[in-house]
């Protein structure tokens, strides 16, 4: 009987005798377990052949000695704290030596588990600790190229955890829609619900990494705007953002910029994504991480075409079967956007590509929707038209649109022998 950490929070059942046989399956089940591992180690002599009835007995017998200090009835103690008591005192007379310490740390958790039964969920804070810590340790081979380090929570089960705001965050009522879309949830991470864990609410969805070994990845932001229209909707000139952008470039601010020594939050947004490929073709790589190297997270300036060419050449490494893979990939996931219900009522902004492939895998979705907003009911747009205050525009399949023309490009030239923008 396998124990999950979502079998260890119960509810309270009324069914005294459910509970009990709960725990009679549990403590059968984790005493069988180590009397068949006891015996195993122990002897290496061949046993003499029995019928089924006489084998039966002996194993129960065996089952009966090798695990007596797990066979305390329950029922002879006051309370959770006796048994324990009891528990120790019978494991330290009866435990083998070689008996490994985690094995007796899950005899305890299964018997915390069991006890749940009788307890409204969650069952103690010695569970919630161990599910914290193994929650927080990182799987091998997992990554986060971009966004806020502690927004991404990965498991071991090939799923992460995202944190939100709540349970009506914008996110969570994009994936809601997009998975009841069948085309639409294939592009995207598998949305497998949500879950309050310490007073924080989180998204389950699916590791994209998971099954890849040592993969190349890139992550692409979309859109030529990466802002909020309601973020930018206050006009007041700061002297603060002025003061950022000469820091980057001091020819940047106009004649009457300069003289006010500010600028509005607008306008510092707009200079801010004219210094990456965003504005102009509706996308810009965030990162990318290629085989065997650590991540690079600073390529946001990266906005020629042929800055762009040869980065995307750099992470495909000539090979033609990917290139073609992704291409596929790409030109399919525009098709389901163009007839897709929900983004033909969503501005999506900040979203992303992310990009992964191995020796034996290639794949690519669209991820992030905590700025997806739906539009208005009289107002639409085509996610390719230019932006301007109040039209909602932002350019998601101008980007996908501008992104397959680029790996189009490498593709086409890919036979040649031309150097490569050396990352």
């Amino acid at each position: 009987m396998a124990w999950s950490h979502e079998k260890l929070r119960f509810s309270c059942i009324d069914n005294i005798g459910l509970k009990q046989l709960w725990k009679l399956i549990a403590l059968d089940t984790a005493t069988s377990a180590n009397s068949n591992s006891n015996n195993n180690k122990s002897s290496n002599v061949e046993q003499p052949k029995t019928n089924s009835s006489d084998s039966n007995t002996n194993s129960n017998n065996n089952n009966n000695n090798n695990t007596e200090g797990l066979a305390i009835p329950y029922d002879n103690c006051d309370n959770l704290a006796a048994y324990l008591n009891l528990q120790r005192v019978e494991q330290a007379r009866m435990q083998e030596p070689s008996m490994p310490t985690t094995q007796q740390r899950m005899s305890l958790l299964k018997f915390l588990a069991i006890n749940a039964l009788e307890l409204s969920a969650p069952a103690t804070p010695l569970l919630l600790q161990q599910q914290q810590q193994q929650t927080q340790s990182k799987p091998n081979g997992w990554m986060q190229l971009s966004g806020h380090p502690e927004s991404i929570v990965p498991t071991t089960a090939g799923i992460v955890r995202k944190r939100i705001v709540g349970i009506e965050d914008s996110e969570v009522l994009a994936y809601r829609q997009i998975s009841q879309e069948p085309k639409t949830s294939q592009i995207v991470p598998a949305f497998y619900g949500l879950r309050e864990m310490h007073s924080q609410h989180f998204i389950e969805l699916q590791d994209l990494l998971s099954g890849f070994k040592d993969p190349c990845v890139m992550d692409i932001k979309l859109g030529s705007r990466t802002f909020l229209e309601s973020e930018v909707s206050n006009q007041t000139l700061r002297p603060d953002l002025y003061q950022k952008m000469i820091a980057v470039d001091a020819s940047a601010p106009t004649q009457a910029e300069h003289e006010a020594q500010a600028i509005t939050k607008l306008r510092y947004m707009l200079f801010r994504e004219s210094l990456s490929s965003s504005q102009s073709k509706g996308f810009r790589i965030e990162a990318l991480r290629l085989r065997g190297r650590p991540p690079l997270k600073d390529l946001k300036t990266c906005r020629s075409s042929e800055q762009i060419s040869q980065t995307i050449e750099q992470f495909l490494a000539a090979r033609r079967s990917v290139q073609k893979e992704l291409l596929k990939r790409l030109k399919q996931m525009r098709l389901v956007i163009e007839q897709s219900p929900f983004f033909n009522r969503h501005e999506i902004i900040g979203s992303s590509m992310f990009i992964v492939y191995d020796d034996q895998r290639v794949g690519a979705w669209l991820i992030d929707f905590a700025k997806s907003r739906q539009l208005p009911p009289q107002l639409s747009i085509n996610h390719r038209s230019p932006w301007t205050p109040g039209n909602r525009e932002e350019g998601l399949l101008h980007g996908m649109d501008e992104l397959i023309h680029a790996f189009e490009e490498v593709y086409a030239r890919s036979g040649s022998h031309r150097g490569c923008l050396k990352i």
